[in-house]
């Protein structure tokens, strides 16, 4: 650390056990590419001058991942910052000095915001991925989920937000966005990232979550006659498309005589069930299930943001498990 540790930080490093949050900020703070990521925000940061000096880019970068870790606001982020020494010690702050507020995290968010820095951290991230050879490109998996967004009027404009829509899903009705993925099939790890409004069909963003290296796409029945589309005509790559429920279904009803088709849909969906990891730790690791910011712009740059940190979390899991 470059500050001098107080007495209470100090008894804090030397008690016996470790709490979960400890042991998982070590090593994020290990795994990280910290230089690189900062690298790409450091021109756009406030430099000292006659003003108040600014805190360091590393803090206030560390305590932006960590909003995106544990889910917080601004103001919880500020009081987290105060209580929780792990927190503190991570982002190389001290209560002898001044700790960030909740005007200096948020004006830190809209600076990523203002230059669209949340997308660059994401292709570096992916970049870093692919330099370290853990990107395979022999494959990709399309899919996208629904974020939840405020329906409520009851607000100062007195009606919803304008960028979102509602959309049914099954029987049930849902308001706010959609986030499109592109996902390596060896790995699980998300390369492409698309937001659009809920009403905005799957297979339309297909185009955008391709790379252009892949053998084959994988997806679910929502893009049945994507490689039919205009823009997806020049893909060379084998489609392997979800049939429709209703004719797996039927299909079943013989299994002796469709042993092979429905053997065929088995081996599609073992194929494509890796693009639900990163939907996992967004929503239940991340524990981002509702958009709270207004627009899409800035839940684009929550989303990507989000995807690069799971990217980073998915190779910690990928290292514990060769480690056994």
């Amino acid at each position: 650390m470059s500050h001098q540790l107080t007495f209470a930080d100090s008894e804090f490093n030397n008690k016996r056990r470790k709490t979960r949050k400890e042991i998982f900020l070590s090593r994020m703070n290990e795994l990280m590419p910290w230089d690189q990521l900062e690298a790409v925000i450091e021109p756009f940061y406030p430099k000292p001058g006659n003003g108040r000096r600014p805190y360091p880019l590393s803090t206030m970068f560390r305590i932006h991942c960590m909003q995106h870790w544990y889910n917080m606001s601004d103001p919880a982020m500020e009081d987290a910052l105060y209580e929780i020494t792990s927190m503190r010690l991570f982002a190389d702050l001290s209560l002898d000095n001044p700790i960030p507020d909740h005007t200096t995290i948020m004006n830190f968010r809209h600076l990523l915001e203002k230059h669209k820095l949340s997308r660059q951290l994401f292709k570096e991230v992916n970049r870093w991925l692919s330099d370290a050879g853990i990107y395979l490109k022999e494959g990709t998996i399309v899919d996208a989920t629904i974020i939840e967004a405020a329906s409520s009027t009851k607000n100062k404009a007195k009606e919803r937000d304008p960028e979102m829509h509602q959309t049914q899903k099954g029987k049930q009705w849902f308001f706010g966005l959609k986030a499109h993925i592109g996902v390596d099939a060896r790995t699980g790890l998300t390369h492409s990232v698309s937001t659009t409004a809920a009403n905005v069909h799957d297979i339309t963003e297909t185009a955008n979550l391709l790379h252009g290296e892949e053998c084959f796409v994988s997806a679910d029945s929502g893009y049945r006659g994507a490689q039919k589309r205009e823009e997806l005509k020049g893909v060379k790559a084998d489609w392997l498309i979800a049939e429709i429920p209703s004719k797996i279904r039927i299909l079943k009803k013989h299994p002796r005589k469709n042993k092979q088709p429905i053997r065929t849909e088995y081996i599609k969906a073992s194929i494509r069930a890796k693009v639900e990891h990163p939907f996992r730790i967004i929503k239940c690791q991340f524990g981002f299930r509702k958009a709270i910011y207004r627009g899409l712009a800035k839940n684009d740059s929550k989303l990507a943001m989000l995807f690069a940190l799971a990217n980073v979390f998915r190779v910690d899991q990928m290292i514990r498990a060769a480690r056994g």
